[in-house]
Formats: structure tokens, sequence, C-alpha cells
């Protein structure tokens, strides 16, 4: 795996020679056409991509790994970094005369992105979404928009339609912040549509079970549960941490085998998913170091077995643990529904790069062989943030359930 964080300041201040040398994350410094600069590489609808940085003389390693970190997390979320940028650079010229309103303001921010998105269905949701549901701000100064005319805008379809609201609020988070960026609404403001810390504590809470027929535990609550089942010794307790971290089905983890497993990479074999095609799943750091604790067997061998390699463990398990654990209002199928709920509250990923990782069906059939290809290193990165927040929780002690 690409080692993060190569380069020392000392060592990038005295380098002198002509060569490109990686940091990790597709940052590199770059002295090969004189004096040093910084480079982003990634990869774009296939192929290779490069986006300037600046001088190393006068942007700090620390800086250059902030910017490369954001360029990732535009790629992630299906946005070009350097359409998106140059879209930024022509929003910012643009000096208002009058005060903006929020549908305005939104038009212009969604133009001036709208072209680092892969997906032109994405765009038609974005204006959708925000007519057919923010009636209540599209004609306020986006300078004025307050959290009680954000709830106005959520309340009607909060508990009725909760991923059309989820994306509606986090669609009003992203255009309030630009526009704070621009300058058209108060430096020192909170944003009204964030919901960690804010939102989160007005709105009523949604049933347990908002999504299929699996009741599912708050991910909220899941960093908690997580850090419980670490001191479980149990190997259905391994199966489960593997379930939660690559959002898996039961069937695909219990029946996983050690051959599927290649580097940081699952390969869940058709004949064991739903959909009846094989699922990719992009292995967070965590479910790779949770696989190295166990001994490793023939390929042919099950990963979480019953003692022997060649015996899976038993369907039931995860569930009597769950049991044993005395966790209430929760299925071990239902941290599926945890997961996307997270992603759809949490993360600003498109909605269609959890269904994906999920193994639901999305789009055509064209468009699903070209997203084969596209989406593996998006739904990398996506993992790995869920990874970090289940194993968010940090204890002074032992917990247990």
């Amino acid at each position: 795996m690409a080692k993060f964080n190569a380069l020392t300041a000392i060592g990038v201040k005295n380098y002198t020679g002509r060569a490109r040398l990686a940091d990790g994350g597709g940052l590199y410094l770059s002295a090969t056409g004189g004096g040093k600069r910084w480079t982003f590489i990634f990869r774009w609808a296939g192929r290779r991509r490069e986006m300037g940085l600046g001088s190393a003389t006068n942007v700090s390693l620390a800086e250059a790994r902030r910017l490369a970190a954001a360029a990732r997390e535009s790629v992630a979320r299906g946005e070009d970094p350097v359409e998106q940028r140059r879209g930024q650079r022509v929003a910012a010229t643009i000096v208002p005369d009058r005060a903006v309103t929020f549908w305005e303001f939104a038009e212009e921010f969604i133009g001036s992105v709208e072209a680092g998105w892969r997906n032109s269905k994405h765009r038609d949701q974005w204006r959708n979404s925000l007519r057919d549901h923010g009636h209540g701000i599209r004609d306020l100064p986006v300078a004025d928009v307050s959290t009680d005319d954000v709830l106005n805008v959520l309340r009607p379809i909060w508990l009725t339609k909760p991923e059309t609201a989820s994306r509606v609020r986090g669609r009003i988070e992203r255009i309030l912040a630009a526009a704070k960026a621009r300058g058209l609404r108060p430096t020192d403001a909170a944003n009204p549509a964030q919901w960690r810390g804010h939102l989160e504590l007005l709105m009523p809470k949604r049933p347990t079970l908002s999504r299929g027929h699996h009741a599912a535990m708050a991910y909220h609550e899941l960093p908690v549960f997580f850090e419980a089942l670490k001191w479980r010794p149990a190997m259905a307790a391994r199966a489960l941490e593997f379930l939660i971290l690559t959002a898996g089905r039961t069937g695909e983890v219990l029946g996983a085998r050690w051959g599927e497993i290649q580097g940081d990479v699952w390969s869940v074999p058709a004949d064991r998913m739903k959909g009846g095609r094989v699922h990719t799943v992009p292995l967070p750091a965590s479910a790779i170091a949770l696989l190295d604790g166990i001994k490793r067997g023939a390929a042919a061998d099950f990963i979480f077995h019953g003692g022997i390699g060649s015996k899976a463990l038993s369907y039931m398990a995860p569930t009597m643990l769950l049991r044993r654990m005395s966790v209430e209002g929760a299925t071990v199928h239902g941290f599926r529904s945890s997961f996307k709920d997270w992603a759809l509250n949490e993360t600003v990923h498109p909605d269609e790069l959890s269904e994906e990782a999920l193994a639901h069906i999305v789009g055509s059939k064209v468009r699903r062989a070209y997203r084969r290809g596209e989406a593996l290193e998006r739904r990398r990165a996506l993992m790995s943030e869920w990874s970090d927040f289940v194993r968010g929780y940090k204890p002074k002690g032992k917990v247990e359930l």
C-alpha cells in the first residue's frame, strides 16, 4: 500500500536533485524542470491528470498536503479538482451589486462546479431537489437564510422522504458554505444547515427502520458498539467487525475464502451475491489489519470458520453474538442501513457511490459496466472514511456490552 507523508520539511528544503519525489496520496515534489513545485497526480475518466499546487518556495509541505487532501476529496465526490478550481476562479470574479438570493447563488455555484461532475443526472438532481423542496428559501437573500428557514424546508419531507431530505440538507449546507467563502454571508456565523451538533438536535428522530425491513442501529451509536465488539475474542466478533467495515451481507462475509482477498481488495463471487454479479470491495486498512490477526489458511479455506478452515462459521453466529451483547432494536443486516444513513448525513459523497458500496444495482446496464472501472478508488475513500468513523470512539478503559 502507498506510504503517506513520506517527505519531511527539511528534506524538501535541502533537496537539490532533479527527480519527482512522492509524498503519498498523489502528492509529488517535482524538480525536473528547474525549481521545485508541488503537483497532485490523479486519474480521471481513465486518464492520468496533473494539478499544480504551487512552488515549493511559497507553499510549505503542510499546505501542499492540505491542498492534496482537498483535491482527493473532490475526486472521491466525483468532481474534477482542476475544473472545480477553474470554476471557483470564474465565480470569484462576479461581484454582486445587490442582495443575491439563495436561488441565484445556488445556480451560480452549481454552474461553477458542475463541469467537474461526471454524471449529468447528478447535476439535474441538485437543481431539481432544490427547486422542488426549497420554496421557503429560494427568494431569500442568501445572507439571511437562517436555521428556521432550513427547518421549514426539511420538516415536510424529513420523515416521509428521508433520503431526499438528507440530500437537500447537504446541498443547502454546501451552497451556504460557498456563499460564506465568497463573503456573501457573515464569516463568524455557523452554517444553519449543518447537521452535527446543530440540526441533529432540532429535528425529530427518524424511526430506526427507515429503509428496508431490518432494524438498524443508529449510526451515531456504532463507535461505542464497535469498540465493545473489539474486546470479544470469538470468531463471530471478527466476522461482525469485518461485515460492518465492508457494509457486506451476512452470506457474503461468512462465505468469504482466503483466495478472494488480493492485497487490499476483496472480490465476492457472483454466486454469493444477491445481484448475481461479482462485487469488488476496497478494504480499508482496519479491515486488512483484522484479517492479518486471523491465521491465514489455504485459498479455499473459509476466513471466518468454526474451528477448521473447511467449515464456515454458522449463519446465526453474528445474530447470537448480538443477543449475548444484549443489543436490542438492531439486526446484523441492519448495519448496512447504518452505513447508508451515515453516508447520506455525514459525507459529501454522491448517493450512487454508497449504493455501489452496498452492491445495489445503479443505472443502466451500460452505465454499470462503465462505472465498474471508475468507482473503485472513490469507494476506497468512502470506506476509509467509514472505517475512521466506526473506530472513532476512544474510551479510557475497556468497553463491554
